[in-house]
């Protein structure tokens, strides 16, 4: 731990430009927190990857209020959710999660090296934060927390992964939160436990079921698109009425 730190401040001091993963969630919420106190503001970039109709509302607003004064760049996929399962005729999967990949990722990181090219006082150095956390599944927690990205790195530019709250339990990030006087999304109040894509593939049942009950026109589109395809959003092989018990 004492060598990340380390490391970091090394990075810093190195000039590096310091891009804050923002889904408007609460892991990414409080990881903008805690970045904050270590990085300077000129330093930091926020990006956000919008999603279309299979967002929550108020994600951008919730990203723009809480990062004042940090410059934010908002993408989106050429493609869109709806688009990427018609042409793979299924839902993305644990293993194959193309929404992430495609919609997310990708973007993401085009805006970011266009960002860095026009920005030569970084001096091609980057250090991604992305709000993962070792507690939400047995995968996560074996990430390594500071690593160098083979893929994004060529010559010319240097690209670290880094997971600043990565030791964070749930409970601390909703303190860290609200110490720092802001107000996490409106669904956790509202009763979700995660706040991805209003219908994740990785959603717990409870999740999916109150989704289905704050957005019930969306939620008919998932079952009439399970019909459809003959193939299941849950990797339980359970349609969603059979999981949430709510007719479309």
């Amino acid at each position: 731990m004492e060598s990340q730190v380390k490391a970091i401040q090394h990075l810093i001091d190195e000039g590096a430009l310091f891009v804050i993963n923002h889904s408007g969630g609460k892991d990414s919420q409080a990881m903008t927190v805690i970045v904050r106190t270590l990085v300077p503001d000129d330093q930091l970039l926020v990006v956000h990857a919008e999603l279309g109709d299979v967002e929550w509302d108020g994600c951008e607003e919730l990203i723009r209020k809480t990062t004042a004064g940090l410059p934010l760049i908002v993408c989106k996929s050429v493609t869109d959710f709806w688009t990427m399962v018609d042409r793979r005729r299924m839902f993305p999967s644990p293993s194959n999660r193309q929404c992430t990949s495609d919609l997310k990722r990708g973007p993401i990181e085009r805006e970011v090296r266009r960002y860095l090219k026009a920005n030569p006082q970084f001096n091609g150095l980057i250090v991604n934060c992305m709000g993962l956390r070792a507690e939400e599944s047995s995968s996560r927690a074996k990430l390594e927390t500071l690593k160098v990205s083979a893929r994004n790195s060529k010559a010319g530019r240097n690209w670290y992964e880094w997971l600043p709250i990565h030791d964070m339990s749930e409970t601390t990030v909703f303190a860290t939160i609200a110490q720092a006087g802001q107000e996490a999304h409106w669904v956790y109040a509202a009763g979700m436990r995660r706040k991805s894509c209003a219908f994740c593939i990785m959603a717990c049942d409870s999740d999916l079921k109150r989704a289905a009950e704050l957005r019930p026109k969306l939620y008919a589109r998932y079952v009439a698109k399970e019909r459809e395809l003959g193939f299941t959003l849950s990797m339980s092989r359970r349609s969603l009425p059979e999981i949430t018990g709510i007719a479309a």
